[in-house]
């Protein structure tokens, strides 16, 4: 066995191989941490990643299990490649896409081959190389929970809803399990979510959108079983925004329109 993964990787590292532009690393049924194999597998692709960016990293799970359990396991893989990528300096771009997708994919016949996670990326030697560990937006939500400190407030950036309703945007599931998953890995934390508006003067928050939208989050995280001694939930309307009101721009109203957590233990 252990000279077929030899001869494996001595063909994965075979000259050109690096002009692909993904890699698929499986896991053992119902774990999110890496088999020698998939380490194996990864750490002779690091080798020749010095000129490479990375731009999404995609994670499955089989069908066994629910889907919301399958969900937060699909995540959970994917922070676990990321570390990997942390450890190694490897580049990741700036604003990189994670997500995901539980059972929600056109799944293989052969259970072994849809618990998966995997990474796409370019070759661009000019690209200007930057340490995974910086915090520019692209650390995962996990890792800056980690971090983070009592009193911090930690933006969950791409979590939209539908126009003036808090109804979250399908796209915005993969951020949900991702905190979920914090709050699983840690079970000292306790957080507040807090709700923001935008483009309203005065201290208007029409039909207690704010609220509604924290609300939302809350109720999400008490449905996949986490304490609601640990979680509470605030809306503030339009008191505290990051620019003033009237905004200038539609980045400045996004910038306003959105939802912290503010880390009350950790």
């Amino acid at each position: 066995m252990k000279i077929k993964i030899l001869l494996w990787i001595l063909g994965f590292m075979a000259p050109g191989v690096f002009a692909q532009e993904k890699i698929t690393v499986f896991f053992d049924f119902d774990q999110f941490l890496l088999t020698d194999a998939a380490t194996s597998q990864l750490e002779a692709w690091a080798l020749g990643a010095k000129d490479l960016q990375v731009l999404k990293i995609y994670g499955f799970c089989d069908w066994k299990g629910s889907n919301s359990y399958n969900d937060s396991l699909s995540v959970k893989r994917v922070n676990t490649v990321f570390s990997f990528l942390k450890s190694k300096n490897i580049n990741v771009k700036k604003g990189y896409e994670i997500r995901g997708f539980g059972e929600d994919f056109d799944q293989s016949k052969i259970q072994s081959e849809n618990r998966k996670v995997t990474i796409l990326y370019d070759i661009n030697k000019e690209v200007e190389l930057q340490p995974a560990l910086q915090d520019d937006g692209s650390l995962p939500l996990q890792e800056k929970i980690k971090i983070a400190k009592v009193g911090d407030k930690i933006k969950l950036r791409n979590i939209n809803f539908f126009n003036m309703t808090p109804r979250i945007l399908p796209k915005s599931k993969t951020l949900l399990y991702e905190l979920l998953c914090a709050l699983q890995d840690n079970p000292k934390l306790k957080i507040e979510i807090q709700g923001h508006i935008c483009c309203q003067l005065g201290n208007n928050d029409i039909n207690g959108l704010s609220s509604a939208r924290a609300k939302v989050i809350y109720n999400f995280l008490i449905v996949n079983k986490i304490n609601r001694n640990r979680l509470s939930y605030k809306g503030f309307g339009t008191t505290n925004p990051i620019y003033p009101i009237p905004e200038k721009s539609e980045k400045e109203e996004e910038e306003n329109r959105r939802v912290e957590i503010l880390i009350l233990e950790n």
